[in-house]
């Protein structure tokens, strides 16, 4: 695909992330290092890594580099979108909601936002609390339900949250739409195989109550 007149340039892709990695800490450690399954995991504590070819760790150390890269950019932008809005994550989670129920004809409810967050009742009342009398969300009637309320993202804060924020994380489209078909289709495979791994089930530190003793 063509880029569009507002896509950022095409990267080279391995080299680039290459080139970014060698770069050193005053502490003599290349930032490739943090991400370099060999000094991670020098004894395969971890990851059992038996019959993998020197050459494809280095890659899958470049894969993993890359992922950091994208996730140091999400943090940055996720600090500096909470700190021009004056919210924090889950309010800004929650006015991103209300922008796609609204786009989609869908009327949001306290019920809806709650397990759209995965909190609980008592912390949406608050939540909601918060934004209204920051001025950012409305409370109605519902207008089918009388047993819910109908909440709305005030104009205002819609269009100060679409043209900053929404505006930058939009821009992650035209890195997928630089992609061919068939290339889409393995970012997918890879990143839904991904979320499968590190999913968190049963282990036993990550149950609630439980912390690391002192």
């Amino acid at each position: 695909m063509h880029d569009g007149p507002d896509a950022t340039p095409r990267g080279s892709g391995a080299s680039d992330v290459l080139s970014r990695q060698e770069a050193g800490s005053p502490d003599g450690v290349a930032h490739a290092a943090i991400y370099d399954v060999e000094s991670a995991d020098p004894r395969s504590t971890l990851i059992d890594r038996s019959g993998v070819a020197p050459e494809d760790l280095r890659q899958i150390a470049l894969v993993m580099g890359a992922l950091g890269e994208l996730r140091d950019a999400e943090q940055k932008l996720s600090l500096a979108s909470r700190r021009y809005m004056r919210l924090n994550d889950t309010d800004m989670r929650a006015l991103h909601y209300l922008i796609v129920c609204a786009n989609r004809g869908a009327t949001a409810t306290p019920g809806g936002i709650a397990t759209h967050l995965g909190i609980s009742t008592a912390s949406t009342t608050k939540l909601l609390d918060r934004l209204e009398k920051g001025g950012h969300i409305r409370r109605a009637p519902h207008p089918t339900d009388r047993r819910a309320l109908a909440i709305t993202i005030t104009p205002e804060t819609r269009q100060a949250a679409m043209e900053t924020v929404g505006r930058q994380q939009a821009k992650r489209f035209y890195s997928a739409a630089r992609l061919t078909a068939d290339e889409r289709d393995v970012v997918i495979r890879f990143l839904s195989d991904m979320a499968k791994e590190i999913t968190l089930r049963d282990e036993p530190w990550a149950q609630p109550g439980v912390a690391t003793s002192e």
